[in-house]
């Protein structure tokens, strides 16, 4: 299973999604530019001994991204989704996009993308943390494809 974050901002997060597919055995991809210096304290702080565990490719940008990896089926987490992440069918190969803390992924990013799923909210609420999301959704994309260990 991949995790894909495309140009994280904030340092913390990145490192507990890192920190959370070294536990789970998910595949990190980080799409960049980082809205941060990935040797950057904050993030050491939280990332710990886990970022030797992890299996992190990172790329240059989102073209990049895609050219490595086109016979994956990228799936868009978003809260613009109308289907839900727990009725969604997840393959083991599965890329799940996470977009920016600060704006998601672009527009135009968004309409080429086939599959998209959310996590239901209270309606007074705009978001999930991202690190928390990732935890959800890559949850039930394990369980379902019997990944969990």
């Amino acid at each position: 299973m991949h995790i894909a974050l495309y140009k994280p901002d904030i340092p913390q997060n990145t490192a507990a999604i890192i920190r959370l597919g070294a536990c789970l055995n998910l595949k990190i991809h980080i799409i960049e530019p980082c809205g941060f210096n990935l040797h950057d304290t904050r993030f050491k702080r939280v990332v710990l001994d886990y970022l030797g565990l992890s299996k992190i490719t990172r790329y240059e940008d989102y073209n990049k991204f895609l050219s490595k990896n086109k016979r994956k089926r990228i799936v868009l987490m978003t809260t613009k989704a109308k289907k839900h992440y727990h009725k969604f069918n997840f393959k083991k190969n599965d890329i799940l996009l996470f977009g920016r803390e600060s704006a998601g992924v672009p527009e135009n990013l968004h309409k080429t993308i086939k599959h998209k799923v959310k996590v239901p909210m209270n309606k007074k609420t705009r978001s999930l943390n991202v690190a928390m999301s990732v935890a959800i959704i890559s949850s039930e994309a394990l369980r379902q494809n019997n990944l969990l260990k």
